[in-house]
């Protein structure tokens, strides 16, 4: 089996572009599905599941590619004020996907993981999350995050409670509460930050997505909605990645 370096390095030559200079860890927040069914006359509904199907699609094209980590905002703590029978469509979405995306994940070597909050789910959400993620647990290969009830403040608030209780249990000094600490009690702790966040459908927010890991992703929106994204959209995103300067705070030293 081909390590990320290798798949990169294959994915490097044939764009043209060095091995440093493709990202490692994408994060996409993922928009349109509705005016994508609008478009078509179709109930909002039939645009999420047009979104789920290419999920799968994405994933197995980053996999191709080398990509080490992708991350994906499947649904927000924020989105539970939609309506309800919007809500329980996109309940009955994600298990249904999360049960049919098995056998892809399992043969590809991609494991699972999940970015959220566990309570508030449907019961059914969490049983198949759960039983998803154990199922990948032991993949070595690319993983895929989902933040699916999801917020970055939530996300930066139940890290501080985490701290807190270790604190107050005497387990964790004050000097030792760093950046490096805030990280390790993250929902996605062990990923790295993402180095490209792309958003679809023309929005120009964050919307609450990895506030603390993206301070220094280079972002890339693209006019395509989400249902209608390809491969090839997602390599024109690596193609604009690359031509960034990533100084990280630094300045260029003059040749």
């Amino acid at each position: 089996m081909e390590t990320f370096e290798e798949k990169l390095t294959k994915t490097a030559s044939r764009l043209g572009l060095t091995l440093e200079q493709m990202p490692h860890h994408i994060a996409i927040i993922m928009d349109g599905n509705g005016r994508w069914a609008r478009k078509r006359s179709l109930p909002r509904v039939e645009g999420h599941r047009e979104g789920a199907g290419i999920i799968e699609s994405i994933a197995l094209h980053c996999v191709d590619l080398g990509i080490e980590s992708l991350t994906l905002y499947s649904f927000s703590i924020e989105n539970w004020k939609r309506p309800q029978s919007e809500i329980s469509a996109l309940m009955h979405i994600h298990s249904e996907h999360l049960v049919s995306i098995r056998p892809t994940l399992m043969k590809n070597n991609v494991k699972l993981l999940h970015l959220g909050r566990v309570d508030g789910l449907p019961q059914s959400v969490r049983n198949d999350l759960a039983d998803t993620m154990e199922m990948t647990a032991s993949n070595t290969g690319m993983k895929l995050a989902l933040a699916l009830n999801y917020s970055g403040r939530a996300e930066l608030v139940d890290a501080t409670k985490k701290i807190a209780q270790k604190y107050k249990n005497g387990a964790i000094s004050l000097d030792e509460i760093d950046e490096r600490c805030i990280s390790e009690h993250l929902y996605g702790a062990g990923l790295a930050d993402p180095d490209l966040l792309i958003r679809t459908a023309n929005e120009m927010r964050i919307s609450n997505f990895l506030l603390w890991q993206i301070s220094y992703s280079e972002f890339y929106v693209t006019k395509t909605l989400w249902s209608s994204f390809t491969k090839e959209s997602l390599e024109e995103a690596i193609m604009a990645y690359v031509k960034r300067s990533r100084r990280f705070g630094a300045i260029e030293t003059a040749l």
